[in-house]
């Protein structure tokens, strides 16, 4: 787990300047949503919560619950396990693509942010009913 000066540290060198800015609003956004504090993963992801998982083939490991990277091109949203039953939000966030667990935006002003609230508890809630989700 890395330590909360580094993840003040990783959200202060978001760059460029506008990006900064929005990964900003989306820490707050996800710190309002999960209640939990991130965590940063594969050195550029800020993950809230976690869970351990187990798949049939025996494959298993920890990943992040939910999260965001802000990222040069666009911000990239991740629900885990993925957007599959969540066509009604997608509809009404606004202009976006979707990945099987990555949503991909352009700039927070393309979306409905009460809508992506809506859909990071919708995730939890879904992710919730198949693994046990840890705090962070």
């Amino acid at each position: 787990m890395v330590k909360t000066a580094e993840v003040a540290d990783f959200l202060e060198n978001v760059m460029p300047a506008r990006r900064h800015a929005q990964a900003q609003v989306l820490n707050a956004l996800f710190q309002e949503v999960t209640g939990w504090r991130p965590a940063l993963w594969q050195g550029s992801i800020l993950g809230y919560g976690s869970y351990d998982y187990t798949y049939a083939s025996g494959r298993s490991g920890t990943y992040l619950a939910t999260g965001f990277a802000a990222r040069k091109a666009r911000l990239s949203v991740y629900i885990m396990p993925g957007y599959g039953d969540f066509g009604d939000l997608l509809v009404r966030l606004g202009k976006h693509k979707a990945g099987k667990s990555c949503l991909y935006i352009n700039k927070l002003e393309d979306v409905d942010l009460d809508v992506l609230k809506t859909l990071i508890r919708a995730g939890l809630d879904d992710l919730g009913r198949r693994w046990p989700i840890h705090p962070t």
